[in-house]
C-alpha cells in the first residue's frame, strides 16, 4: 500500500512540475504580449491597421468595414473579433456568404501576437508564420468568395446569433487584471489536464494506435510520428496548448525542427476544430467553409510548404524558417 502510494506522490509531483514549468513557459510570452495589446487598445491603434486593411477586405467581397473586425481578431482574439462584428453587424447586412468569409480570416489568423510568439519559441521565425497566416487567411477567404459567387451559394441575407458572446462589463485597469489572472488560471488548469491525458493516453496504447492510424495521412504532409499527437491536440483544442507541448517536448528530446515546423504550420492554419468553429457558427456563418474548407485548405497548404521546403537546402531553411 504504501509503495503505491509513494509511487502516486512522486507521479502528481512530477506532473504538478512538468504543469508549471510548461505554463510558466507559456506565460513567459503571453504577459509581456498582452501588455503590448492593452497600449494598443488605449492608443487606438486598431483601428488604423482596421482602416490598412480595408481594400483588401474589398478584394475578397468584403465592405472595407469589416476590416476593424479582422484587426481587432488578429490582434486580440477571437472573442474580440466577434464583438466588434456583431457591433457592426447591428448597422450593416450581410449574406452567409460574406459572414462565412469573414469568419474564416478570423480562424487563420486571431491572436497572432500571442500565437506567433508561442511558435517563435517552438523554433520558427515570427516573419515566416505571421506570413503564412496573414496570407493564407486571405487566401482561403478569396477562394471561399470565387467558389461561392461562382455557383451562387449562401447569398440571403444571414442572421447572427451574438448570445454566445459575454459583453465585457468591467472596462477599468484592475478589471482587465483580474481577467488575465483568471485567465492565466484556467490556462494552468488545461496544461495540467492535457499532460495528464497525454500520460494516460501513452500508458493505455492510445497514442500509438492514434499514432499509427494518422501516420499514413499526415506522413503524406511531411509531418513525422514524434509530433503527430501534438499536431491532433493543437488541431482540435488551439495552437496555444499544441505549442505549449511542442515546446516542453523540444526541451526534453530531440525533435526535428523542420518537423516542428511543418506542425505549428498546420496547426496555424488549422486548430481549435471544435471550439471556434462553433463559435463562427453562433455568428452565422455555413459549415462548409468554417469547417470542411478550413480542414482541406489546411492539409493542401501544408502539404504544398512541405513539398517547397523539401527542396531547399538547409541553408535557406535556417535562414527563411527556423530560430537556431
Amino acid at each position: 500500500m504504501n509503495k503505491y502510494i509513494i509511487v502516486s506522490y512522486q507521479f502528481l509531483k512530477k506532473l504538478l512540475f512538468d504543469t508549471f514549468k510548461t505554463a510558466l513557459n507559456l506565460f513567459k510570452i503571453m504577459i509581456p504580449v498582452s501588455l503590448m495589446v492593452k497600449v494598443f487598445e488605449y492608443f487606438d491603434v486598431i483601428p488604423l491597421i482596421g482602416k490598412v486593411l480595408s481594400p483588401l477586405m474589398q478584394i475578397i467581397g468584403l465592405p472595407g468595414e469589416l476590416g476593424i473586425v479582422w484587426a481587432t481578431t488578429m490582434i486580440t482574439n477571437i472573442y474580440g473579433g466577434m464583438l466588434a462584428f456583431y457591433s457592426i453587424s447591428q448597422n450593416m447586412h450581410f449574406t452567409t456568404a460574406q459572414v462565412t468569409i469573414m469568419c474564416s480570416l478570423m480562424l487563420v489568423a486571431h491572436t497572432l501576437p500571442v500565437e506567433l510568439r508561442v511558435a517563435n519559441k517552438a523554433g520558427t521565425k515570427l516573419f515566416t508564420m505571421f506570413l503564412i497566416r496573414f496570407v493564407f487567411a486571405l487566401l482561403s477567404g478569396f477562394c471561399l468568395h470565387i467558389i461561392y459567387q461562382t455557383f451562387g451559394v449562401l447569398q440571403e441575407v444571414s442572421t447572427i446569433e451574438a448570445n454566445i458572446i459575454k459583453p465585457i462589463t468591467d472596462t477599468s485597469l484592475l478589471g482587465w487584471l483580474k481577467g488575465e489572472a483568471e485567465r492565466y488560471a484556467v490556462i494552468t488548469f488545461y496544461i495540467f489536464c492535457l499532460l495528464l491525458l497525454m500520460k494516460i493516453l501513452h500508458a493505455i496504447g492510445f497514442i500509438k494506435l492514434s499514432t499509427n492510424v494518422l501516420k499514413p495521412i499526415l506522413g503524406v504532409l511531411g509531418i513525422s510520428k514524434e509530433v503527430i499527437p501534438i499536431t491532433v491536440i493543437g488541431s482540435t483544442l488551439g495552437i496555444l496548448y499544441g505549442g505549449a507541448l511542442i515546446i516542453k517536448e523540444s526541451e526534453e528530446k530531440q525533435l526535428n525542427k523542420m518537423d516542428v515546423f511543418y506542425a505549428m504550420t498546420l496547426m496555424g492554419l488549422c486548430h481549435s476544430l471544435i471550439e471556434d468553429s462553433i463559435l463562427m457558427l453562433s455568428l452565422g456563418a455555413h459549415y462548409t467553409g468554417v469547417f470542411i474548407f478550413r480542414m482541406l485548405f489546411a492539409i493542401f497548404i501544408t502539404w504544398l510548404i512541405v513539398k517547397i521546403t523539401h527542396k531547399m537546402s538547409p541553408k535557406w531553411q535556417q535562414k527563411l524558417i527556423l530560430t537556431n
